[in-house]
């Protein structure tokens, strides 16, 4: 089932997502100041392109809000905004609405991906 998920949200909107992340992370890595938030981009990235059967879990710090602040002014909104309208878009279709629900999720999450550690989820 989780397959079947994931590759409908891939279909979905994940794919521009995904490859949004991936070249936003390729370009930020070109630099060495870039090169934390390029790896934030390829977190995001992985989780963008098959969320199903993945668990989120947020460890705060200062380090973390410095880097979030940062993000929100470099690339934060940007991304954002991609997850939002793609979620609005979905939204107005009845099968649509599980999938831009989850879109509009993660738009919070790419607002403040320092600090946030993404795992596979193991079912029982």
């Amino acid at each position: 089932m989780r397959i079947l998920l994931n590759l409908l949200w891939f279909i979905c909107g994940g794919f521009i997502c995904w490859l949004e992340y991936a070249v936003l992370g390729v370009l930020l890595c070109l630099t060495i100041v870039g090169i934390p938030f390029g790896i934030q981009c390829f977190k995001l990235a992985n989780l963008v392109a098959m969320p199903f059967g993945k668990e989120l879990f947020v460890v705060p710090g200062f380090t973390s809000l410095f880097g979030n602040i940062l993000w929100i002014i470099l690339v934060g909104w940007e991304t954002a905004l991609t997850e939002l309208i793609i979620g609005g878009i979905l939204c107005l279709t009845v099968i649509g609405i599980p999938f831009g629900i989850q879109f509009i999720k993660l738009a919070g999450l790419t607002l403040m991906p320092f600090g946030s550690h993404v795992r596979i989820a193991h079912v029982f």
